[in-house]
């Protein structure tokens, strides 16, 4: 079409690109994983293993609405993490009925609290002879870590939280949830629900700044989201406690989380500021506080700047890294 077939004033139009998802995968990799049903006193937990059993174990722990698939594979299988699995064997932790394909729990099933999921893991530890981890949670499994840490601080060589809250729910939080668990239980997961996950996930202005991410997780949290698990999850959370820490040697009434931790967060994490507030409650000399730029999702969107953060803390823990394949790969 000629510029003089169109009206005055009106620029032609040469062409339109449509923008698509590049196919970004939350598929899972079956051959990746030795996955273990572990029973505990409160519900089986299903708990994915990947590398060789008798290295140091590294354990993970996902957020809301998210798996060890979901949370944690694509970062894992950055090339960038080679050298963190050539030294440890990755134990991925599922909350009670959050796993991929699970079965619906229950109606009227107690699901366990916040601390007594931190105490499933102890008995995870028990069942695979497990003296000590080091520590990966996002969000929720940040808490649940914590408390692991704070109760059998033996049993944590190291944290790395991201996006972690150490306090109890707040109103606008409260509110939220309870509108989210009487959707899912009536409805299902609805666009309400999506949406409030996409914000908790990927800030605002997502699709402005990760596109086929949030295209990914938008379609993954409609499809396969167990509407019933979750809310017994999200409800589970909401009534966490305070983690009731403090940095302050002379408060004898509050808890000491006296392990290593890396603390970190993004950009545009609608989370920053409780970060903030649990740096503020730990020891400085044991712990860093990080802030990653141009992004919220971390591990999704900044893989790389994050590998070799966690490299780098694990190496001031006394893990020996290979610098110079880690040069390579950042180099490609």
């Amino acid at each position: 079409m000629s510029s003089n077939s169109l009206p005055n004033g009106c620029p032609e139009i040469i062409s339109l690109e449509v923008m698509k998802p590049s196919g970004k995968s939350l598929e899972k990799k079956k051959y990746k994983y030795d996955e273990v049903y572990v029973g505990t006193q409160w519900a089986e937990v299903l708990v994915a293993i990947q590398g060789d059993r008798r290295k140091p174990a590294l354990m993970t722990y996902h957020d809301l609405g998210l798996n060890h698939i979901t949370n944690f594979q694509a970062f894992f299988n950055y090339a960038g993490m080679e050298d963190i699995l050539s030294v440890f064997c990755v134990y991925h932790v599922n909350a009670p009925g959050q796993e991929e394909g699970c079965q619906t729990l229950p109606e009227g099933f107690t699901y366990p609290t916040m601390d007594e999921l931190a105490e499933q893991l102890v008995e995870v530890l028990t069942h695979f002879q497990i003296p000590s981890i080091v520590g990966l949670g996002v969000g929720v499994g940040g808490n649940v870590l914590a408390r692991l840490a704070i109760n059998y601080p033996s049993k944590v060589e190291a944290l790395i939280l991201i996006n972690t809250v150490s306090t109890r729910v707040g109103w606008i939080e409260w509110g939220y949830q309870k509108m989210n668990l009487k959707n899912l239980r009536s409805k299902g997961v609805g666009q309400n629900v999506v949406d409030y996950l996409m914000w908790h996930h990927l800030g605002r202005d997502y699709y402005e700044r990760a596109f086929d991410l949030a295209h990914a997780y938008s379609e993954y949290f409609q499809q396969k989201l167990n509407p019933i698990n979750f809310a017994y999850f999200i409800e589970s959370y909401i009534q966490r406690s305070d983690l009731g820490i403090s940095r302050d040697e002379n408060d004898h009434h509050s808890k000491k989380l006296n392990v290593p931790v890396l603390n970190m967060t993004g950009w545009h994490s609608p989370h920053k500021e409780e970060t903030v507030t649990l740096n503020a409650r730990l020891n400085p000399a044991t712990s860093s506080w990080m802030k990653i730029q141009d992004c919220c999702m971390i591990l999704e969107e900044q893989p790389g700047k994050i590998a070799e953060a966690i490299r780098l803390f694990l190496q001031g823990q006394g893990y020996a890294m290979k610098l110079a394949k880690w040069k390579h790969v950042k180099s490609s």
